[in-house]
């Protein structure tokens, strides 16, 4: 935590010149008591209010992003902050492949995806900020316990992923006018490597996470909302270097001023 603490200094050093997308929509989120799927002492924490991104982050926003802050750009940044694998299904440094504009972008690390929200006035939602969104459908702000609803959910963990992505929003938005939360892509938090701390996950690559969703289903709070442990499992395996082909983000900001 004391590394990563520091790393984020050095993010916050970087010089940014203002970078705002005509495309990026906020969804008001009033917040409320959240039963968290997270081995917390309680089964419920408090969310604010809060606002979160419509939709993840597109190819074409973040190439925009990389033009505007080219120390973002795969063949110029740090290790520090982005491994080999980085926007590595990217035709050029400064462009993805063709008809991908729509598409989320992916291969990303946590430091550019905390970058580009920084860029954008806002930060990556945190894991509580992700889940209590994620909770909803499209007419109930909390659907966890309709079994159709999580087998839905779950039959897109159960599918391979596609070679190439195909455009955000081919599912209806949730309650809140929030897409893709589900059936689209994984999504990095800010506190991704907070979610276990009992578990030192991340120095055991991949195989860890397969143990994590066996042994975390003894303390999770919501041992029925499988998909959700995958998520929890996935992001405790990371460092904020990595990049996965069907990882992407989205931002978040505080609630509005009336």
């Amino acid at each position: 935590m004391k590394a990563l603490a520091a790393s984020l200094l050095v993010v916050s050093a970087i010089s940014m010149t203002s970078f705002t997308s005509s495309a990026a929509e906020y969804r008001p989120i009033a917040g409320g008591t959240l039963r968290t799927a997270l081995p917390l002492d309680g089964e419920t924490v408090e969310v604010a209010a809060y606002q979160l991104r419509a939709l993840p982050v597109s190819q074409q926003e973040f190439k925009r992003f990389v033009l505007a802050h080219p120390e973002w750009r795969r063949d110029r940044v740090t290790p520090l902050f982005a491994g080999q694998s980085y926007l590595a299904g990217w035709k050029t440094p400064t462009n993805f492949a063709p008809n991908l504009a729509a598409a989320p972008v992916t291969q990303v690390s946590w430091y550019a995806a905390a970058a580009f929200c920084e860029s954008e006035g806002a930060a990556l939602p945190t894991w509580v900020q992700w889940e209590f969104a994620a909770a909803a459908d499209e007419t109930r702000q909390d659907a966890r316990k309709d079994p159709l609803w999580r087998a839905k959910i779950l039959g897109w963990y159960e599918t391979l992923s596609p070679d190439v992505l195909p455009a955000m929003a081919q599912h209806p938005a949730n309650v809140y006018g929030v897409y893709d939360l589900h059936q689209s892509i994984w999504e990095w938090v800010d506190d991704f490597n907070g979610l276990f701390v009992n578990v030192d996950s991340r120095a055991q690559g991949e195989q860890k996470v397969l143990e994590t969703c066996g042994a975390a289903t003894l303390s999770l709070g919501d041992k029925e909302n499988y998909a959700v442990l995958m998520r929890i499992a996935l992001l405790t395996a990371l460092k904020g270097q990595d990049t996965v082909n069907t990882l992407g983000f989205r931002c978040a900001k505080p609630a509005s001023k009336k």
